[in-house]
């Protein structure tokens, strides 16, 4: 069906009949068009990393967000631990830092297939307690937490890889104060953080510009104190669900509009008290599972609106301190 070549423009598409394919042609011959989809097995996919239940674990399970229902065996980490900063590209998903044998460890997951780690590089340092990370598609940052030995002194560390390359990671600046275990939001162009400890739990909200190195930038005030909890969101919202000391703010969900400035406005609530736990999201559904004390449970809530979140199904073991990301949050719309 193709053309004498010099009839044929550089660059010119077309829709193969036989193939059922779209194709476009190179100067020498048509070629496939490749397309990518967050969609694997029906679906967004997010990963939730180790966990303390009680024991720490380098387990690694793996959902359809989309789809309620119970997690499935994704792999294995590069040694147990549990307190990282997480982050993600569509096709990477990536877990750093961690006590006690992940230190400065870097992993890096494939999302379309399961599978055990591969080892990406190394932190500016060892620290573990860390919130959530951020990224887009083409960066991720790591953030906060505590070096190790006692007292674990808490450090602003903020570093970033390169997400599609590894190696180990640059300075990429400060936060604003020094704080570990916040709840992070990004879009592709905004990186925030929320809440903390400090030694006390604290209601700020940080941001920076993924795409630049620098300090991070006050942003606004959470509608509570919160430490230990998560963040979801899609292109244009951050929810950060739980955390904090006292036991009624561990189920509150509060959200910001990530591109303005200004303070966060309640969501809704969580259907259990939930701190230490991971989330994740699709540009539609945010999941969190996990929390402290132990338990296996997850539960979802549609962001772009208000209300209380639903069950989704359960992990497949019980545990706390967990990370999640996913091949479609916000920082890649």
């Amino acid at each position: 069906m193709s053309l004498p070549p010099v009839e044929i423009p550089l660059g010119s598409m077309r829709f193969n009949s036989d193939s059922q394919k779209l194709e476009y042609f190179n100067g020498q011959i048509w070629m496939q068009i490749h397309t990518f989809s967050p969609d694997l097995n029906g679906g967004a996919r997010g990963l939730f990393f180790g966990r303390a239940e009680p024991t720490v674990t380098n387990r690694t399970d793996y959902i359809t967000i989309p789809t309620a229902g119970n997690a499935i065996d994704f792999g294995d980490m590069n040694g147990d631990g549990y307190t990282y900063s997480t982050t993600a590209s569509s096709t990477r998903g990536i877990c750093a830092g961690g006590s006690p044998g992940h230190a400065n460890v870097i992993d890096g997951f494939t999302f379309s297939s399961t599978g055990n780690v591969t080892d990406l590089g190394n932190l500016t340092s060892s620290r573990w307690l860390m919130g959530g990370g951020c990224s887009n598609q083409t960066r991720s940052i790591f953030t906060g937490g505590s070096t190790f030995g006692s007292p674990n002194p808490i450090v602003n560390t903020l570093d970033y890889i390169t997400t599609a390359s590894g190696g180990d990671a640059k300075d990429f600046g400060d936060q604003s104060v020094g704080r570990r275990m916040q709840a992070s939001a990004n879009s592709s162009t905004r990186g925030l953080w929320a809440g903390g400890y400090t030694p006390t739990y604290i209601n700020t909200i940080d941001y920076v510009t993924i795409a630049t190195t620098g300090n991070a930038t006050d942003f606004g005030d959470q509608s509570r104190v919160s430490g230990e909890g998560a963040g979801v969101c899609n292109s244009t919202r951050g929810v950060f669900m739980g955390g904090g000391s006292a036991p009624g703010n561990r189920k509150i969900m509060d959200y910001i509009t990530i591109a303005t400035t200004g303070n966060a406005t309640r969501f809704g609530d969580l259907l259990a008290e939930r701190r230490s736990h991971g989330a994740c999201s699709s540009t539609i559904r945010g999941v969190v599972g996990g929390a402290y004390p132990n338990t296996n449970s997850m539960e979802y809530i549609t962001i772009a609106t208000e209300g209380d979140s639903v069950d989704f199904g359960d992990l497949t073991a019980s545990g706390h301190n967990v990370g999640a990301t996913s091949n479609a949050h916000g920082g890649l719309g």
